[in-house]
């Protein structure tokens, strides 16, 4: 159940992104505003992959998500948008959430418990902060604990972890939320969310004008 704070802020974002993507706002500026990533990383060739780099337990990207949710409802055709959980700093806390998100995903369960998880940590005060009260969260939401564990110890998860790492550190990812645009740019409005997607909508726009004039990747 979504918190009034949320649907107070799902309006705000909407109006702001209205205003934000509507008003002619000035030119992002590379080294400010985005940074290219070099060498280009590998991305969907028929459509503009938007990737958002998130950890649950950061507060920002609780706050980032109804900002994003508004967006995400009025994406282009001809964009592909994904997440992908943080793995990029060292130590033992960051892995479990990241293999939760995954698990959710190989049991087709993103769209029905994302943004759960973010109200269990970030409203609720769980402190989903390993296996055990992981286990005992998605047991409470009705998940089958067998599939759960299945899908949690599975080589497709290891895989997709391991593959967040890479692409983390392939971007030079510094923190979240950030958003990468076509495996060629990433977002920098950091603080400031409706910019965030203001920047990227730019990306977008940039990234669709190149390949309509055959300049980019081949």
């Amino acid at each position: 159940m979504r918190t009034w704070r949320w649907i107070l802020a799902t309006v705000l974002a909407t109006l702001g992104l209205c205003l934000a993507l509507g008003a002619g706002a000035a030119e992002p500026k590379e080294g400010l505003d985005f940074q290219r990533i070099n060498p280009p990383l590998a991305t969907d060739k028929d459509k503009i992959e938007v990737v958002e780099f998130f950890r649950y337990g950061c507060p920002h990207c609780f706050d980032f998500e109804p900002v994003l949710d508004a967006w995400l409802k009025k994406l282009p055709a001809d964009v592909r948008f994904r997440r992908v959980p943080q793995i990029f700093l060292p130590g033992p806390k960051w892995p479990p959430a990241a293999q939760l998100y995954y698990t959710l995903e190989a049991m087709n369960l993103v769209g029905k418990l994302h943004g759960e998880v973010f109200d269990a940590i970030h409203v609720d005060r769980q402190r989903l902060l390993d296996e055990k009260r992981m286990f005992e969260w998605a047991a409470k939401k009705g998940i089958d604990p067998k599939k759960f564990r299945e899908a949690w110890s599975s080589a497709a998860v290891q895989r997709r972890m391991q593959s967040a790492r890479d692409l983390a550190h392939a971007a030079s990812l510094m923190a979240v939320p950030s958003m990468m645009v076509d495996g060629r740019y990433l977002v920098l409005g950091m603080g400031d969310y409706v910019a965030l997607v203001a920047i990227t909508e730019h990306l977008i726009a940039r990234v669709r004008a190149e390949r309509s004039a055959g300049v980019g990747r081949k």
